[in-house]
């Protein structure tokens, strides 16, 4: 690979990079967008989760919401470690942005906080409440466990080994709102969860928003994207039907 068009046709054909001195300039700029993403993300929905620790009705849920926030944070450190390969200050990176912040309970689906801050959108409402952060971890956990899936064979190496150690846990954190679901419902909480996913599912729905099929096409060829929002939200639409429908609250 002796310039950029080499290694454009080497990842076209499913190559692996492994190291920042071989990332073309582009490629970069897409790769650290999308490690900047989650990195935001999981800090913001760490902030968000570690704000109702207490509210969890037993030293059960309690840990688990404080494991939910350990592992979130970890999985970011990890990828923020990548970061700095690239030259990310990553010492100061944790607390530039008040990742606790956010938006009025009210503001309409889509809404994004900070034109500087990558966390996805719905990482920008405000939790309220036990029973209502128990939902969105679910319906966001399905959505979680349905993007990474997209990262797990990354053109760039160091970052798909990431997500494939971050992924499992992910996996885990909606299994527990699962789990969590199904004891609220058996408590008499079925009203408050049918509220909150009405609430959520909007505000989730617009991180599967379409990309520009010319920059899609070249995350594509450059092995960083695969399957479109478009075919992403489906799955999580789905996912999440079946979900709704097993747990009774549909219909």
């Amino acid at each position: 690979m002796t310039d950029t068009m080499d290694i454009t046709e080497y990842l076209a054909k499913g190559g692996r990079l492994t190291n920042p001195a071989n990332v073309p300039t582009r490629y970069r700029a897409e790769l650290m967008k999308i490690m900047a993403t989650f990195v935001d993300s999981e800090l913001a929905g760490a902030a968000g989760f570690a704000d109702v620790i207490n509210e969890g009705p037993g030293i059960k849920e309690r840990i688990a919401a404080a494991r939910i926030v350990l592992e979130k944070t970890d999985n970011a450190d990890k990828v923020l470690n990548l970061m700095g390969e690239f030259g990310a200050d990553t010492d100061r990176y944790a607390n530039h942005h008040p990742w606790s912040d956010r938006l009025p309970r009210d503001t309409a689906p889509g809404t994004a906080r900070n034109a500087h801050d990558m966390r996805l959108s719905v990482l920008n409402y405000p939790l309220h409440g036990w029973v209502d952060a128990v939902v969105m971890n679910m319906l966001m956990g399905l959505a979680v466990d349905v993007q990474l899936s997209e990262f797990l064979t990354s053109s760039y190496q160091p970052f798909a080994e990431a997500i494939r150690q971050a992924a499992p846990r992910e996996k885990r954190h909606t299994e527990l709102a699962i789990e969590g679901c199904e004891k609220l419902i058996q408590s008499g909480e079925i009203d408050d969860i049918a509220a909150s996913v009405a609430y959520w599912r909007p505000r989730i729905d617009p991180i599967f928003g379409d990309v520009p099929q010319n920059r899609f096409e070249q995350l594509r060829n450059w092995g960083l994207r695969h399957r479109t929002n478009g075919e992403l939200g489906a799955v999580w639409r789905s996912r999440l039907a079946e979900t709704l429908d097993r747990l009774g609250l549909t219909g």
